[in-house]
């Protein structure tokens, strides 16, 4: 879920967990994590002020209490600038290394299918795990951008990147089945021309 600069303020999630088990600590922080949470300070984390990101908070809550910890939510209606300015840059950082380590594997992506053509490696086994790759690839890019709630400078660049490796698939697609010798789908067909 997107939101702009303009937030209706931020919901600030203190959590403190028992020491032990720490699986419930690392499950905890990897949920947090994966909404899009930007970690503050030591069991501190921020959202922007959001229903589904209040629901969400509330599910942590719960979790947290029946894990035997202690958990607060609270309401930021209003920040002062510069902290709503130090909070936004903090969610676009983590944004940025994100789509930066998506760039360094779709740039890998991009190596394989150059590779595998420059040795003729035209298989529907290849075509099949590029496929695979790429579909992960795509599917991690749409995490990112759910969680790129200020809408960083790198998800333009990103999606061109992701673009350039659906082309290339489609170019070593077309490859396998001349080298097979069988006709491309129809929907493969429509790609290549």
């Amino acid at each position: 879920m997107a939101t702009d600069n303009n937030s209706a303020g931020w919901l600030l999630f203190l959590a403190q967990l028992p020491s032990s088990p720490s699986s419930a600590r690392v499950a905890l922080w990897r949920r947090l994590r994966a909404i899009g949470a930007a970690g503050l300070v030591g069991g501190a984390w921020v959202l922007p002020r959001t229903a589904p990101h209040a629901l969400f908070f509330e599910q942590m809550e719960e979790t947290v209490r029946a894990q035997g910890g202690k958990v607060f939510v609270l309401a930021v209606p209003e920040a002062p600038p510069g902290t709503d300015a130090m909070i936004v840059t903090r969610f676009r950082a983590d944004r940025d290394r994100e789509y930066d380590e998506l760039t360094e594997r779709c740039g890998a992506f991009l190596a394989e299918i150059a590779k595998e053509t420059g040795a003729g490696k035209f298989t529907f086994a290849e075509l099949e795990e590029n496929e695979q790759d790429l579909e992960k690839l795509a599917g991690w890019l749409a995490k990112i951008e759910a969680r790129d709630f200020f809408s960083g400078d790198r998800r333009p660049q990103a999606r061109d990147l992701l673009q350039r490796c659906h082309r290339a698939l489609e170019d070593f697609s077309a490859g396998v089945y001349e080298a097979e010798g069988v006709q491309a789908p129809a929907e493969t067909q429509r790609h290549i021309t």
